[in-house]
């Protein structure tokens, strides 16, 4: 029991801490406003401010995107994963932010070699005897884990995935403040009412908490290799299951070439075009057949192999989509090539959320215009990635809440697009991508199809003909008993509450102002003992803490009315 508190006492004590960092940090990089717009700064004002030590960042050559970028490398690898997800949302952030974001990499220091044998030792136990050579120089470090080079008994050479210690710890807190945040946004700021925060860092964190866990990437590799079993283009390195868990994975090490090395791949002989074209398929077949994608394709991730067989690696970010989401997104894609903007509005209100009335000619005309600017050009010459990043735009203005899964099948495009046409200065995604599309919506009329469709939409109708008399009659008992319930929601009120607290909290803090003020008289007036040149020290000593706080409430009065 005793340490149950005390854990819970460390894991608080760890949050304040963080909390603290966090708020420091957006200081120094100038963003008061924003300390203040999500209504902190309240639990700052008793004299946080007199004793922060903060310097603040004198540079003002710098843009306020590049200072996001900074704040988020200063706090480390889970504000540098969450800028690297949302570095593609263009719905949510402006253009000179995310190509600051862009630039966000996982600048860490590997950690010690002996140490990550000695974790290997720890969650290997007795089956350690079966790795004959462990190299403690890492071939790869990441925010998450780094990456060894073993050798087994049996001669076989493995890469082994070990995670970094306590870092499951670090990215909770992390996570914990950044959902705490994400609340304050929703509540005091517009931006936080319309994109909704809170969803994002949900969606962040899930995606997060599989990258930890290491026999989810392993889970994720095998369905991988499996839906490309019968493909010879494609290489996924086999699993030694006896020797991962959730901290520690163990692949095959796979020897190949990345795809960026020009030089390398001349000189096996592999031919960089043919390399653009077979990943632009693979990536295009994991999205639009399989519906199960690899979501981070950088050349990092992917390895070329002799004759031209392509290899991924890191499989802890993947992509899910269902069938009617590709669909829609098919539909999507070519209604705007076809420049048939009512179709594309219709379609678009489909894939996302809306929280208002959407004016659809209105939606219908900015299209128009995206076509006009962007699209108004032969299927070869379209560019996908700025395609689908003006088309999110829109949905800024419209205030559209589109499904993050969407954004990481942005994301996949977008990489292996720029991948493509570094290799191949003539490469076409849309080349690649257009058989696919044309096979899906063909696919969608086919009889058997239909005939599924037919018998599943029966069985909906059947189930509600059974369910709807007795959820009716479920509904009128409650009403006639008077348990049926009507909650009402009251809008446009956070704002006064918010004002109504810091009111209150500065009459609270104004009336203890006022006690220790006239406490402290009475104290020096008595001289009550122990005395300094005939002055109660306490009575002193009240006054000066007092003055700090009469000084910290100015302040904060001050800066929230500036």
């Amino acid at each position: 029991m005793i340490s149950r508190k005390l854990g819970l006492f460390t894991r608080t004590y760890s949050v304040v801490k963080r909390y603290r960092q966090i708020l420091s940090v957006l200081i120094k990089y100038g963003f008061e406003d924003l300390v203040y717009a999500m209504q902190i700064d309240h639990y700052l004002e008793m004299g946080w401010q007199i004793f922060n030590k903060t310097k603040r960042f004198g540079d003002a050559e710098l843009s306020r995107a590049a200072r996001i970028r900074m704040v988020l490398e200063e706090l480390g690898p889970t504000f540098v994963k969450m800028g690297q997800a949302v570095s593609t949302r263009s719905d949510l952030l402006p253009i000179d932010v995310l190509e600051e974001l862009a630039k966000l990499q996982d600048r860490v220091t590997p950690f010690d070699g002996e140490q990550a044998r000695r974790i290997l030792e720890r969650e290997l136990g007795t089956d350690m005897a079966q790795i004959e050579h462990f190299d403690p120089r890492p071939l790869a470090a990441g925010s998450i884990g780094q990456v060894h080079l073993a050798t087994l008994k049996d001669g076989e050479r493995v890469a082994v995935k070990i995670r970094r210690p306590r870092i499951a710890q670090i990215v909770e807190v992390d996570v914990q403040i950044m959902h705490n945040m994400a609340g304050l946004m929703e509540k005091h700021l517009e931006f936080g009412q319309i994109h909704q925060p809170t969803k994002i860092v949900e969606e962040f964190a899930r995606t997060l908490d599989h990258e930890l866990d290491y026999e989810i990437e392993a889970a994720n590799l095998k369905r991988f290799a499996r839906q490309f079993e019968d493909n010879p283009l494609v290489y996924v390195p086999r699993v030694y299951d006896d020797l991962s868990n959730h901290r520690v994975l163990v692949l095959e090490f796979v020897k190949g070439v990345k795809p960026t090395k020009r030089e390398e791949l001349e000189a096996l002989k592999l031919d960089p075009r043919e390399i653009a074209q077979r990943g632009a398929k693979l990536i295009i077949e994991q999205i639009f057949v399989h519906g199960f994608f690899h979501a981070d394709p950088h050349p990092g991730n992917i390895l070329v192999l002799p004759n031209h067989i392509v290899c991924y690696l890191d499989f802890g970010m993947m992509g899910r989509l269902d069938r009617q989401s590709r669909e829609r997104f098919a539909d999507l894609f070519l209604a705007v090539v076809q420049a048939d903007s009512a179709k594309a509005a219709e379609v678009l209100l489909k894939l996302t959320q809306s929280h208002k009335l959407v004016d659809r000619l209105a939606l219908e005309r900015e299209i128009d215009e995206l076509i006009d600017q962007h699209l108004f050009r032969s299927l070869k010459d379209l560019e996908v990635g700025p395609l689908l990043r003006a088309i999110l735009d829109l949905t800024v203005k419209y205030r559209l809440s589109i499904p993050a899964p969407y954004f990481l099948l942005l994301k996949a495009i977008t990489q292996m697009e720029d991948l493509g046409g570094q290799l191949d200065p003539d490469f076409s995604f849309t080349d690649q991508a257009g058989p696919y599309i044309r096979r899906i919506l063909v696919n969608r009329y086919h009889p058997r199809r239909l005939a599924g469709n037919l018998w599943e939409t029966s069985q909906d109708l059947i189930y509600l003909a059974k369910e709807v008399p007795g959820e009716m009659r479920e509904l009128l008992k409650q009403l006639k008993q008077g348990k049926a319930k009507m909650e009402l929601e009251h809008l446009g009120l956070n704002p006064l509450m918010a004002t109504l607290e810091r009111v209150s909290n500065r009459i609270a803090s104004a009336i203890v102002l006022a006690s220790l003020i006239i406490g402290s008289s009475l104290i020096v007036h008595a001289k009550v003992p122990p005395l300094w040149r005939e002055i109660p020290v306490i009575g002193l000593a009240g006054y000066v803490v007092s003055a700090v706080m009469g000084f910290s409430m100015l302040r904060a009065i001050m800066r929230k009315r500036n």
